[in-house]
């Protein structure tokens, strides 16, 4: 078995057929089709079934093709580890990032990095830790960095908190309520929830609760910053955020904060990767631009 082999039945997977598969590949048909009868003769079981529309995994190609998947993916780590560490910067980093994250320290981490590693890919989600947490483990994903839900990670995974944080209210500029003093003073206007929890209800509860108010209305329930950010312009609707968002560049011109007295405890931020497995040099300099992003974050609260 060799690593075309593996390659070749990965792009199926991903494209959905052996025809988008070899134009991805740069193959031709006859060629991809070969390599695949190949690796179906070294296992004895048939990985695909071959239909008119596109190619689909059998059974034997679901349980092969989940560690087809970790195997190829460790050995291009590899490589690449080795090439950065022999003094070439190509290669290709995959992580995971809140929208916080992408506020607060992303902006200083980027230009230092590109100037680094100019010519290694970054690709970059942004997403919450549940939604990546099977990618982290088998190694797609090179690492996360935000808050959790439950600050517990899958086996496998370790934990690093970079910060913990505080969260403020914020909402449009020239809001009615813009010189409120209080969450007393709020507690009848209509509210949009960032939550990382999958309760945002009992979230919000306990939050105005543990300063003796009622719960607030919820109008609008969003894990994305655009949708955040769209409704906080459009609407007299108030939310409750990471306080980095009062302060952003990116929303300077359409929110504001509401300077009321109360502090607001919020969820700390962590750094995710594998346990064993040590990220490529390239990947682990990001990180470290991110740590140093955060140890300021810390002096700057």
């Amino acid at each position: 078995m060799k690593l075309h082999h593996l390659r070749d039945l990965l792009a199926v997977v991903e494209k959905g057929s052996i025809r988008a598969a070899a134009k991805h590949l740069g193959l031709g048909q006859p060629a991809l089709s070969r390599s695949l009868r190949d690796l179906e003769q070294e296992l004895g079981v048939p990985l695909l079934e071959r239909r008119a529309r596109g190619a689909v995994l059998t059974e034997m190609g679901e349980m092969f093709s989940r560690r087809a998947g970790a195997a190829f993916n460790e050995l291009s780590r590899a490589r690449e580890e080795i090439a950065q560490h022999q003094g070439e910067v190509q290669g290709r980093i995959v992580a995971c990032l809140s929208s916080l994250t992408h506020i607060a320290l992303l902006p200083a981490a980027l230009t230092p990095f590109r100037k680094r590693y100019p010519l290694v890919e970054l690709g970059l989600i942004e997403g919450a830790y549940p939604m990546v947490e099977r990618r982290l483990v088998d190694g797609t994903i090179d690492f996360f960095v935000g808050p959790l839900r439950n600050a517990v990670v899958a086996p496998g995974l370790r934990q690093e908190k970079l910060f913990d944080n505080h969260r403020v209210v914020i909402a449009r500029k020239h809001h009615p309520l813009q010189h409120a003093t209080s969450l007393a003073q709020l507690i009848d206007g209509d509210w949009m929830t960032t939550s990382i929890t999958n309760d945002p209800e009992a979230e919000f509860n306990d939050l105005f609760l543990g300063h003796g108010l009622p719960p607030p209305r919820l109008a609008l329930r969003t894990e994305t910053f655009l949708t955040m950010l769209v409704g906080l312009i459009s609407t007299d609707m108030l939310a409750i955020t990471p306080r980095q968002y009062a302060h952003s560049a990116l929303l300077a011109d359409f929110v504001q904060q509401i300077p009321i007295r109360e502090r607001l405890t919020g969820p700390s931020l962590y750094l995710i990767q594998r346990a064993a497995i040590p990220l490529t040099p390239a990947a682990e300099y990001l990180t470290d631009l991110l740590r140093r992003a955060a140890v300021k974050q810390v002096q700057d609260d």
